[in-house]
Parts: structure tokens; sequence; C-alpha cells
């Protein structure tokens, strides 16, 4: 498949798109922030909820699955409509529909509505629209910002989602020990802030897909990636390395039977992946990667694997914090140039496809991580989980390096066309 380039501009007329482009990426970056955020709090908040209501950890299961189903029922679908309509469109209708969930939730909790069916109902639209918004959301970046600066600018979104995830939950279960309507009225206030704010967003310019729909079509995503291997070794590497190195789900069990640090000591465990994330973030801000940035990529992972070993074998607190905290520095820097190197390999008409697979395959590697991990300190003990995991991490590594040798060997961030 032909891959786009973008034409060659003037000095005068670069200085101009820089200022037109930083203003509307502002805008973007706002629209995401705020968006971010209201899930966050939300997620929080409805699993706190339904916890109250029903007291069975099953049911909290049920309201992670409730928005993941979406995605996987519709992947062919929500990444073909990302190319084939207008993405601007596309977020302020899901942003739209999801503040018309949150209105609905807050509804249910002023009014003392406890069937929880009714909940997952509203939350199975609120993934739903989750699904179509998140290949658009992704998808548009590379519409909005010109290749040269693109790397940039996900740098800065994913410091936002990091801060998001961070901050979002903290303030959502602050907002709801003080009232339940509080904390789901703040979502409502979050999206449709977001809502507002996109509309001030520009018209990009993108490819979108004309003709009949048909199997080909769907199956266009699929497809590229199949024929890309850089892609398919950037999507694939994180979806193994996060299934096999994740430790997030067995941190209470680390917190309370080997480091015996209870919950507070549980709440440091849970914070210290997602700040070292952030300062992985800011690092990349700083010292850009300007070069040999496939093997850098590998270098994290191998990192991430590592500091999940020592992680896993730690006895003491403070290592066990040090070594999440590295260890979220690390599969930042990794995700980071993963996210790089499918935006910039992939042309526009199939990019909202493709990040339908790729946001797919995130959720999915988070979810099955948790399963395997929880299946497996079942069986034996949480510590050789997550040792094995970690092991499991440094070959997927290494196998990747190895048969993806284009991967392993990409430079700069600039796109295939350098």
């Amino acid at each position: 498949m032909r891959l786009l380039k973008r034409p060659a501009t003037s000095p005068s007329d670069q200085k101009w798109l820089s200022a037109a482009q930083k203003r509307d990426f502002l805008i973007y970056l706002g629209t995401v922030i705020l968006a971010g955020f209201a899930v966050q709090i939300q997620t929080i908040t409805i699993s706190w909820h339904v916890y109250q209501l029903t007291h069975n950890p099953i049911d909290l299961a049920l309201v992670g699955l409730s928005q993941f189903m979406p995605a996987l029922v519709l992947i062919l679908v929500t990444g073909s409509i990302a190319d084939r309509f207008p993405r601007k469109l596309i977020l302020r209708l899901c942003l739209a529909v999801e503040t018309g969930v949150a209105v609905t939730l807050t509804a249910f909790a002023y009014y003392g509505f406890s069937d929880v069916r009714f909940i997952y109902a509203a939350l199975i639209v609120f993934g739903t629209s989750r699904a179509f918004y998140n290949p658009a959301r992704q998808a548009i970046v590379s519409n909005l910002v010109p290749p040269e600066i693109l790397a940039t600018a996900l740098t800065k979104i994913t410091t936002a989602n990091k801060l998001a995830s961070v901050c979002g939950p903290i303030l959502g279960g602050f907002l709801y020990t003080i009232n339940a309507e509080l904390a789901f009225g703040s979502v409502i206030f979050g999206l449709a802030a977001a809502f507002f704010l996109a509309g001030f967003l520009p018209k990009p310019k993108q490819f979108l897909q004309m003709g009949k729909v048909s199997w080909a079509s769907l199956m266009g995503g699929i497809d590229y990636i199949w024929s890309q291997k850089i892609v398919l070794g950037a999507i694939t590497l994180d979806l193994f390395a996060v299934i096999l190195g994740g430790a997030t789900a067995l941190l209470p069990m680390f917190a309370e039977d080997i480091l015996q640090v209870g919950s507070q000591g549980l709440g440091f465990l849970r914070s210290a992946p997602a700040l070292g994330a952030i300062s992985g973030s800011l690092i990349l801000i700083r010292f850009p990667i300007t070069n040999h940035a496939g093997r850098i990529m590998f270098a994290a992972v191998v990192s991430f694997g590592l500091f999940t070993i020592v992680f896993a074998l730690s006895p003491f607190f403070l290592l066990s914090l040090a070594a999440l905290y590295c260890a979220g520095a690390c599969d930042t820097i990794s995700v980071y140039v993963r996210g790089v190197l499918i935006q910039l390999w992939t042309p526009d008409e199939v990019r909202g496809r493709v990040n339908a697979i790729n946001q797919l395959c995130i959720g999915a590697s988070n979810e099955i991580g948790a399963f395997r991990a929880g299946t497996m300190a079942a069986f034996i003990s949480p510590v050789a989980t997550v040792l094995i995991g970690g092991i499991g991490a440094l070959l997927v590594a290494g196998l990747w390096a190895s048969g993806f040798k284009s991967l392993r060997d990409i430079k700069g961030l600039t796109g295939p066309q350098d």
C-alpha cells in the first residue's frame, strides 16, 4: 500500500503552519485532558459505587468487561468509521454520548437506583462510544500536526494521559467521600467541557475512504498491519510484553502478604508505575530520541523486564517502589516509540482501522495480563508469577529483536520516507 508523503513547504509557510498547528494542538490537548480526567474519575467512582451496592467482587470484573467488550465486538467497524467520516465529528458525537451516560449515572446515584443491571447497560453504551472515540482520537493527531513534530506532540499527549491516570482516581475518590453525586457530576462537567472545546478544532485535511463498505475494506487495517512488519512488530511487542510482564493485578497480594505494608502501602505501590511513567515522559520531552529509536525501544522493554524481576524478588518496600517506578518509566519510553512508529508508518486512509486494532491490543493486554497473573498466582506464589512474567518479557524482547530486524534497526522517528 502506498505511503503518503507530506508536500514540501517553504520556510515562510512552515512558520505559519507551526503557529497554526500549535493552536490546534493545544485545543486538541485540552480536549484529551478534560475527557481523560473525566473517564478516570468515572472509572474509580463507578467501581466504588457498584461495590457499595453489591459487595461482590464479580461485579467489579463486570464493570471493566462491560466497557471493554464493545471495542472487541466492533473492532472492524470502529476503525472503518474513523477512516470514512470526519474524525472531529466522531469525537464530538462520542463525547456527547458519553456526557449523556454520565448524566444517567448521576441520576441513578441521586435517586438511589440500585439495580446494577441498568448500570451495566449504561456502561456498555459508554464503552461503545469509547470504542469509536479512541481510534478517531489517535488518528486525528497526524491530521493536526506535521510529521516533523509528531513525536514531540505524542510525548505531550502521553504525559497528559499519565497525569490523568494518576490524578483522576485520586480526585474521584476524594469527591466520592464528600458526595457520590458530586463525583458523578464532575464527570459530566469534564465530558461536556471536552465536547465544547472540541468544537474549536479545525476541520483537518483527512483522506476519507470512499466506495462501498466491503469485507476487504473492513479488513484493510489487519491486512496493512500484516504487510508492514514494523507496524506488526510494534503492536505485538506491546501486546505480549504487557501480558507477560504486568504485575499490577497482584499488587494487593504483595502489599498484604509479602511486603506487609497494608492498604496505605498499596496506594504507594499503585502510584509508583504512573509516577515513573510521568518521569519517563518528561525525560523524552527534555531529551527527544533522534537516533537508534528501535534499539532504545528494545532496551526499554528489556529494562522493564529486569525491573519487574527486581520487584518480584524484593523483600524491601522502598526497593519495590523503586523497581515499579523504573519499570513505569521504561514502559513509557517503549510505548512512546511504538506509538510514534505506528502513526508515522500508517497512511491516513487506514489510520483509523490500524489505531482501532492497536487500542484493542492495548486493552486486551491489560485485561489478559491481569487474568494471566491472577490465574498463575492461584496455583503458584505471586513472587514466582511476577518473576516468570519478567523473564517472559525479556524473552519477548529478544525474540522480537531477532524476528523484526527492520523494527530494531529504526533510526529516527521521522517516518518511512526518510
